[in-house]
């Protein structure tokens, strides 16, 4: 393995000198000035950079030092800055931390010191390295579905039961419950995932429209249509076809559709010919279905051919200790998409994120979080940067048992949510010994 790049940003050629001597074991990038540092950064990306605070000031007379540091965490937010301050210059160490640096260490060089604050810099920068290429390396069948709810993992239990079967599969749950992740994954599960999944939403078409979507078109069926065309249905062939938000489809159009699930063909508007197509197909919808065939809005025959295996996906506000595990998982993504140093949450934002019933579900804290993430200005997001308060919540009036038992399932879920997965952690948060703990975890099943 390559030797890890260590950034030295020092104006003091004797004391450079010296800290290359130091740093032996590392191949050691150097740098007197902010220029040349941000250069060496860029060109290198080093893992670690050792900053010293004491560069000359700039001629407006800012701290070029600290202007250093502010501008490396903007382009690299995940290196480790130490930096090196002068004797008794504690507050601007502070003051740099603040900003984002990992550590600080002040003059006279003590080699052993330094070293050892310099391998834990590496130490810690290679595992948060290793953790990010283990979250992008994962593709899983349900890649994006972040729970740990009994609820939602009886739901994946379900889908990769159903994936391997050729059963039509109807998914039902509010907007942005996941209903579209949970159908990639029927689709990566099945033996058609190295075939196409193509998704169409019929409540986004107008009517007009979604039948040549759906069906494709010959060539002069309507004015403008100038060359044959397939549908989606066709495109799919060998695939996956998601009808997402079925229980929006017309009348008219549910019949043809009825027609295609029994005989597996597909006529083009202004065509003929009959086209076999062999198309798994999933369907999903936020609406009762039961609603729309007793008011008449939904043909009850076409319900039985979409729905051999029906998955109820709970809502997020039902998902125990789910909220804070998305919360965390999006923050990352979001953090890392906006290049943003924000890197978690206070405990009063974790708390309003737990009580907020989220009634746009994933969707709508994936929204927040992305907008906080954009506008904060501190590194840790508050509940008024997610625009949530903290409000009280009572627990259900049941037998006393009951209450127990479902107040210890949350708490449990909750502490191990808020430690992430850390048991020692969770096990102080709750107070009690790890041992109660594992007693408890395997008590509700968790």
């Amino acid at each position: 393995m390559s030797a890890d790049k260590l950034l030295i940003v020092e104006d003091d050629p004797g004391l450079q000198k010296q800290l290359r001597w130091c740093f032996e074991n590392y191949e050691v990038i150097a740098a007197e000035d902010r220029s040349t540092a941000m250069a060496q950064l860029r060109r290198h990306e080093p893992m670690v950079v050792l900053q010293d605070l004491g560069l000359p000031p700039d001629p407006g007379g800012t701290s070029e030092g600290m202007a250093t540091v502010s501008e490396m965490l903007a382009a690299a937010p995940h290196t480790k800055i130490i930096v090196v301050t002068g004797n008794g210059d504690e507050t601007s160490a502070v003051k740099a931390v603040g900003l984002g640096a990992y550590d600080f260490y002040q003059k006279p060089v003590d080699v052993d010191t330094l070293n050892l604050i310099v391998s834990r810099a590496f130490h810690i920068a290679h595992l948060e390295r290793q953790n990010r290429e283990l979250m992008r390396s994962q593709n899983t069948v349900l890649d994006g579905l972040v729970t740990g709810s009994a609820r939602m993992l009886k739901v994946c239990r379900l889908v990769e039961k159903v994936a391997g079967t050729q059963a039509s599969v109807l998914l039902l749950g509010e907007t942005g419950s996941g209903k579209e992740v949970l159908a990639r994954a029927v689709h990566n599960l099945s033996d058609r995932a190295d075939q196409r999944f193509v998704a169409i939403n019929c409540a986004a078409i107008p009517e007009n429209l979604l039948e040549t979507e759906l069906f494709g078109y010959e060539k002069g069926a309507y004015t403008g249509a100038h060359k044959q065309t397939p549908g989606k249905i066709e495109l799919a062939d060998g695939g996956t076809l998601f009808l997402d938000e079925i229980g929006d489809m017309p009348m008219a159009l549910q019949s043809k559709l009825l027609r295609f699930l029994q005989e597996r063909v597909v006529e083009r508007v202004g065509g003929r010919a009959e086209i076999s197509v062999d198309v798994r197909v999933v369907c999903a919808t936020h609406r009762k279905i039961d609603e729309l065939i007793a008011e008449g809005s939904f043909r009850e025959d076409l319900y039985y051919r979409i729905s051999e295996v029906v998955v109820d996906i709970p809502p997020l506000r039902e998902r125990e200790g789910d909220s804070v595990l998305l919360a965390r998982a999006l923050l990352a993504r979001a953090a890392e998409r906006h290049g943003s140093n924000v890197r978690g949450f206070t405990d009063d934002a974790l708390e309003a994120i737990r009580a907020y019933t989220w009634p746009g579900n994933v969707r709508e804290m994936e929204n927040k979080i992305n907008r906080a993430v954009i506008v904060a200005e501190g590194r840790l997001l508050d509940a008024d940067d997610l625009g949530l308060s903290v409000k009280e919540s009572g627990l259900p009036t049941l037998n006393l048992r009951q209450v127990r038992d479902e107040a210890e399932h949350r708490a449990v879920t909750a502490a191990m949510a808020w430690a992430e997965g850390n048991v020692s952690r969770a096990a102080e948060l709750l107070g009690v010994s790890r041992p109660t703990l594992y007693d408890l975890m395997r008590k509700h099943g968790l």
